[in-house]
């Protein structure tokens, strides 16, 4: 679905990168292995919020290896480090889901502040420079501000926008947006909503209502369920999402701004805990900046710094 560009995502985990790498580049660069550097390794995970229990994990790994003779320096830990974590991130369907007949439905849901809308409307760039045709749902009706900045965003991108009045039911605007990308033929429909806290009940009931609406309209959507996350709150996030994940079965998770954070190791995280593969990747301001998450491109950034040395 998405050009991918690996120098792009190499950008947006420099952060990342920097505390990994710089961490285990003084740790790792020219010295041996044993017990109390092994030890060591942990704290320059955890700090990347990859989470304690990966990070305890792999570094079991490096000294069982090193006990049994096999990682003798600190290239060879390294070596092992970068291993596990491609494996623990392989294995998911990365691509964004298509119908097989009409419009695609993704649903986008989200806690306020996360970078939700401005999402949306990268996902909406993205798809219109592939020549597709796209139908924005303006379904965040609580917050007049969100619908204001969707619609800049639809004439700025050249898409169809649906909204209701403010206060509108949201449910009936995703719908009259399904009825809209059916009449018009369009690709995709694009759904935003309203952000919310994942311990907000009524609200979290409310995008299984619209997540309904739309199944009745168009048969099988929403074909995905993106689930936006602030890469900058790391391990906080996974409580969000196993929420979101419960009430409207996400499939995917955008992690937003990457690029400002040192804790993108939580893409990690976020796999081993909810078993919902980060699907997008925010590296920047500019609609261009999402990106095809790459998880062996990710993990080859995040040790480029200790790889210099």
């Amino acid at each position: 679905m998405f050009r991918k560009a690996i120098e792009a995502l190499r950008r947006g985990a420099s952060r990342t990168a920097a505390a990994i790498g710089g961490g285990l580049r003084s740790l790792l660069h020219g010295r041996d292995l044993d017990e109390a550097l092994i030890d060591q390794l942990e704290t320059a995970l955890v700090s990347a919020d990859v989470g304690v229990v990966i990070a305890r994990d792999l570094v079991n790994e490096v000294r069982t290896q090193f006990r049994a003779g096999v990682a003798k320096k600190g290239s060879d830990a390294l070596a092992i480090l970068k291993a596990r974590l491609k494996q623990r991130l392989q294995g998911d369907d990365l691509r964004i889901a298509r119908a097989p007949s009409g419009p695609t439905v993704i649903l986008v849901v989200g806690v306020n502040g996360s970078g939700k809308t401005t999402s949306v409307a990268k996902i909406a760039k993205a798809l219109r420079d592939e020549g597709r045709s796209v139908v924005l749902a303006a379904a965040d009706t609580f917050r007049a501000g969100a619908v204001a900045q969707l619609s800049i965003w639809a004439e700025r991108l050249g898409v169809d926008i649906v909204k209701g009045a403010a206060g509108a039911d949201p449910a009936a605007v995703a719908f009259d947006a399904a009825n809209a990308a059916l009449a018009r033929g369009a690709d995709t429909l694009l759904v935003d909503t309203a952000g919310r806290l994942h311990t907000q009940d009524g609200l979290m009931r409310e995008l299984g209502k619209i997540r309904t609406v739309i199944a009745k309209r168009i048969p099988g959507a929403p074909h995905e369920t993106l689930l936006v996350l602030d890469a900058t709150t790391g391990q906080s996030a996974i409580a969000q999402a196993r929420t979101f994940k419960d009430v409207v079965q996400v499939t995917g998770v955008f992690l937003a701004k990457l690029d400002g954070t040192a804790r993108g190791g939580s893409v990690v995280a976020i796999r081993e805990a909810l078993g919902v593969p980060v699907k997008l990747v925010g590296v920047g301001e500019t609609p261009e900046d999402v990106q095809p998450f790459d998880p062996d491109a990710f993990v080859d950034a995040l040790f480029a710094e200790v790889e210099k040395a």
